[in-house]
């Protein structure tokens, strides 16, 4: 009777064990969706990168483009010392001041409204070949991305389906970054600098959305492999070490 007690009383113990880890592993796993979001800048971080276009774009329509240019880096730059200020995080404010100098500099170069925008258009083409290509060598940049962040290493390579998740979210941001390149280099070619911006601004919000909930669900079908391949190795050993137990104390007895 004490056996078949302390028997029932370790396998409770195992469940409760197992029902906890499951949920501090659900809520680690959100709060680490939500850094990674943080860490691309957020919601807040997409309206910033709106504010420098929509200035530059307004100011060289009512004036010239030497003002729409200044216009444009000096609202990049408020918007950085403002983030800063309340303590955001800094890697999104200082890439997205640099993007908007890139892009003006270029626009000044070129002598033309339109060369603000050539930086974006090629940007796309670069970070979709490479994601593209890092899916083809079955090393989804999504997923290398996110287990470096979350510091899991890369053992989710050997599972087939966390594999074609994290294959999916990054063919997601391929699509992305191809139709943004598409779109904006056919308007950039047929000098339609109005038409440029808007598609800029729309290509913004929503493809972004979509390749974010893409992503979040890809996180999180990887993540619950994760954790049921650990729960059925923790299983596993724990089913091993009964055996042994029931062994030797059989010798014994």
């Amino acid at each position: 009777m004490t056996r078949e007690n302390t028997g029932t009383d370790e396998s409770k113990s195992e469940t409760e064990s197992t029902t906890e880890s499951t949920t501090d592993g659900k809520a680690e796993l959100e709060d680490k969706q939500q850094t990674l979001l943080e860490q691309m800048g957020g919601i807040t971080g997409l309206i910033y990168s709106t504010v420098p276009v929509l200035v530059f774009i307004t100011v060289n329509a009512l004036f010239d483009l030497m003002p729409a240019i200044w216009s444009a880096v000096g609202v990049a730059v408020a918007i950085t010392v403002f983030r800063v200020v309340r303590k955001e995080p800094l890697q999104p404010a200082v890439s997205g001041f640099f993007g908007v100098a890139i892009a003006a500099f270029i626009a000044y170069k070129t002598g033309d409204a339109k060369g603000f925008f050539l930086f974006g258009i090629w940007a796309s083409l670069v970070y979709g070949s490479l994601f593209l290509v890092s899916v083809l060598v079955r090393w989804p940049l999504v997923g290398v991305i996110w287990t470096f962040l979350d510091g899991h290493g890369t053992s989710w390579r050997k599972d087939g389906k966390a594999l074609r998740a994290y294959s999916l979210a990054t063919l997601t941001w391929v699509a992305v970054f191809a139709a943004r390149f598409t779109v904006q280099s056919w308007l950039y070619d047929e000098d339609q600098t109005g038409w440029l911006a808007f598609a800029r601004l729309a290509m913004g919000y929503p493809l972004t959305a979509v390749a974010l909930v893409v992503t979040i669900w890809a996180v999180r079908t990887a993540g619950h492999r994760q954790r049921d391949l650990e729960k059925a190795a923790a299983d596993e050993e724990r089913a091993i070490e009964r055996r042994l137990r029931a062994k030797y104390s059989g010798e014994s007895a």
